[in-house]
Formats: C-alpha cells, structure tokens, sequence
C-alpha cells in the first residue's frame, strides 16, 4: 500500500468512525483515537465485503459499500463502549 493509500485509509476512517459514532444513541465512553481506529478497521472490512458482495465499484457514489461502513463502525464503538463499560 503507498502513502496516499494509508492517508486516504486513515481519512475516510475518520470520516466512517465519526458516522458510526453518531448512528449509535447516547453518549459512548470511548475517545477519539478510538474513534478512528474503529473507523479505519470498519472502513477496510466495509470495503473488503463490498469488493465481495460486488457493490464497491459502481457508477457514481457506492451507497451501498459507505452503509456497510457506517453499520460496521456503529457496531465496533458499540461494542468497544459496552467492553469498556464493563471494567
């Protein structure tokens, strides 16, 4: 992967862990780096199922492949929230 690939990987994780962030309700116990390490995890697996389902490479915006990101990252700070809840 070249630079600009990691750097675009690490924007649109911001991008996708900030969505996730807001879909789910309430306030999460988790911080921003967090944030956008789930981000980025989300946005790599949200594109990998896409690339297999065969929804990621279409004419225009891939709404499809952005939804399967935002609910991944929903589902992480979800997740990461209730693990840190616990302790």
């Amino acid at each position: 992967m070249e630079i600009s690939g990691i750097i675009s990987a690490i924007v649109i994780g911001i991008v996708i862990g900030v969505l996730g962030r807001l879909v789910v309700p309430g306030r999460q116990r988790i911080g921003v780096l967090w944030t956008i390490a789930v981000g980025i995890v989300a946005a790599l697996l949200g594109s990998a199922i896409a690339h297999g389902l065969g929804v990621a490479d279409t004419d225009g915006v891939d709404w499809v492949e952005w939804l399967i990101q935002i609910a991944l990252a929903a589902f992480g700070v979800l997740a990461l929230d209730r693990a840190r809840a616990r302790r």
